[in-house]
């Protein structure tokens, strides 16, 4: 027991071991206890390990001794000592300010209350990002009145001051707006060609229609870009001349003219045709869109396959409106160890919907056999209805293949022209296994036939397809149509150089190889590619000649080898621009125009997440800035 008090007292100032002796060392003492040294912990003096003085401790009591005395005894009389000790001080200072532990002075505490100034670097930055978030993520501005995301900021950052509703609406929003337009202006500043998309959409939750303008471009590198422009408020009637009327005010507002729009792709409705021919530019019309038109009269054709399709329709829909159908399915796809999977119900205005929802079917086909050995559907499905869904969505494959290639952002008009010739002799093939839809091929391949009659006479196609490495004249089904492109291209080389007056006449130059373009091995091809590839392989031509004429260019690139279809036309031209100059500056205005207007039914989708049920009073001027960010916002993130 005595051993043990004399360890608890040996813990205090100066410290003992059991044995009495004084060098047993406190936690977190003082530096200046290296040069003193105290008799017993209540010892009234410390000495001095140098000169061995006696030096009082001060306070007067055991609980108010301290350590000044002895700071200043080596102070005045152990300069060395003392210089040591103030060392070892503020290193230790220096890693207690490490610690989580440390006490904030009074200042420190006060200075971390205060709020910081609206203006400062660190709230700006703060406010910033709230606005991004609210911009990409989609979310109503009135989130920053919501007490959760308050709280979250204020424990993020207690000294930030969240502004309110009125200060995003009113003055952050436009400013970033405003940021952005500059932005953009910017990057078309020295474009020589663009082409557009438009479209217009009403809102089901308000009286709120918009136009909307998007803008396509290739820049010097030949790396494809998009942004969207606007989503004018468009009042009235939607006729050609009010159409044509917004979209010159528009593009007079980004300063774009007239001479600069390459073409403007929008859908096939007549105001909206009329409305093009009104301002005199080219347009086309969407080419997914004609695809579904296509696929719509070909399903409507054959009373059986129509009679499948609707059976279809009824027993998804059945399961989409009854919960407990759907647990019984759920329960079904477990037992029989398949992943559940919702099926898919077609919608008359999405693209390759009746497909998938074919797919799904069949996918889930023993499951479905096994439901209605136990539980009633509205209808089931024959064993040859079963089978003529898995003809027609044979039939229908290469359609979602395509449907799907083209409206991707790299698409071009350039894969019209080939899209099609390999539709044509996909479905021109005679297969025993065609029984019960040959009338459905014939009607799809006639409304093909109708519907494309002159894709290959119209320039826009034409000459984006020669130009498009992958393609160039091998697609073509006509001598003819080909003669009248390559004319067509040979005149935009001569307005391209005046100065030439040998173009489109041959060379005998030696061969020279193009630089190589890599990609990445494709994948698993599908019977639309490689139909695709087998008429590039039909129609290849010779080897290369070199020169840098604008005669010689053109010859050059038809008689080299095209590319892969897989691999990319961009990386193509980026690379061989300076061997081809002529060639790739009319490349950059003709490859730049999309073949659909995908880019505003995506835009119009935004839309529908902006203005919902929950924001139905948003003004059209302001969900066109949100939109307008959520769109553009990666080139001020760049």
């Amino acid at each position: 027991m005595t051993h043990a008090t004399s360890y608890v007292t040996s813990t205090v100032r100066g410290g003992f071991d059991l044995n009495g002796n004084n060098n047993m060392k406190r936690a977190k003492e003082s530096g200046v206890w290296r040069h003193f040294t105290l008799d017993t912990p209540t010892s009234l003096t410390a000495t001095c390990n140098i000169c061995k003085t006696n030096v009082a401790r001060g306070g007067g009591s055991t609980a108010r001794y301290n350590t000044t005395n002895l700071i200043r005894h080596l102070q005045n009389y152990h300069a060395k000592e003392h210089a040591e000790f103030l060392t070892l001080t503020l290193q230790s200072k220096k890693q207690a300010g490490d610690d989580k532990t440390k006490q904030l002075t009074v200042v420190d505490a006060l200075q971390r209350r205060e709020k910081f100034p609206a203006n400062s670097m660190k709230a700006t930055k703060i406010t910033e990002k709230v606005l991004e978030f609210i911009v990409l993520d989609a979310q109503p501005i009135s989130v920053v009145e919501d007490g959760g995301f308050r709280r979250l900021l204020e424990h993020l950052e207690p000294r930030y001051n969240l502004p309110s509703r009125k200060y995003f609406s009113e003055t952050a929003l436009p400013e970033l707006y405003k940021k952005a337009c500059g932005h953009i202006s910017e990057e078309l500043k020295d474009v020589s060609a663009m082409s557009f998309t438009t479209d217009i959409w009403s809102s089901d939750v308000c009286p709120m229609s918009l136009l909307s303008l998007t803008v396509h471009w290739l820049d010097r590198s030949f790396a494809p870009h998009s942004a969207m422009l606007q989503a004018k408020n468009f009042h009235g009637s939607h006729n050609s001349d009010s159409i044509s009327t917004a979209i010159k005010e528009m593009l007079g507002q980004w300063h774009i003219p007239l001479n600069k729009v390459h073409v403007i792709l929008r859908d096939n409705a007549s105001n909206m045709k009329k409305a093009m021919d009104n301002m005199r530019v080219r347009s086309l019309g969407c080419f997914a869109h004609t695809l579904q038109l296509v696929i719509n009269e070909g399903l409507l054709s054959q009373r059986s396959v129509n009679d499948a399709i609707a059976s279809s329709r009824q027993i998804v829909g059945h399961f989409k409106h009854s919960p407990l159908a759907y647990s019984q399915l759920h329960d079904l796809q477990l037992q029989m160890q398949m992943q559940p999977k919702r099926l898919q119900q077609d919608i008359k205005t999405r693209w390759n919907s009746t497909y998938l929802m074919i797919e799904s079917l069949l996918e889930q086909k023993r499951v479905l056999c096994a439901y209605v050995a136990d539980h009633d559907l509205p209808t089931t499905l024959t064993a040859n209805q079963w089978a003529l869904l898995e003809k027609t969505a044979a039939v229908l494959a290469p359609f979602e293949e395509l449907t799907r290639k083209v409206s991707s952002s790299t698409s071009s008009t350039a894969d019209v022209i080939p899209s099609v010739t390999v539709l044509k002799r996909i479905l021109a093939k005679e297969d025993g296994a065609d029984a019960g839809i040959k009338t459905m091929k014939k009607t799809v391949l006639q409304a093909i036939n109708k519907r494309f009659s002159a894709v290959e006479d119209e320039p826009l196609y034409a000459l984006s397809t020669l130009l498009d490495p992958r393609y160039k004249d091998r697609c073509f089904t006509s001598a003819d149509s080909v003669k009248r492109a390559k004319d067509a291209l040979t005149k935009e080389l001569e307005e391209e150089d005046p100065g030439s007056s040998t173009v489109g006449r041959e060379t005998t130059e030696p061969p020279e190889k193009s630089p190589r373009v890599e990609t990445e091995a494709p994948p698993h091809k599908s019977s639309f590619m490689k139909e695709l590839d087998q008429i590039l392989e039909e129609c290849e031509g010779p080897g290369a000649t070199s020169s840098s004429s604008p005669a010689v260019e053109l010859h050059r690139f038809f008689t080299e080898k095209t590319i892969t279809a897989s691999d990319c036309p961009y990386q193509y031209w980026r690379v061989n621009k300076d061997r081809l100059p002529h060639l790739a500056a009319i490349a950059t205005k003709y490859l730049c125009a999309p073949c659909t207007s995908v880019e505003s039914e995506r835009l119009f989708s935004a839309v529908s997440n902006i203005v919902d049920e929950k924001r139905n009073r948003l003004t059209a001027e302001r969900a066109e800035m949100l939109v307008f960010m959520r769109k553009n916002m990666p080139f001020l993130l760049k």
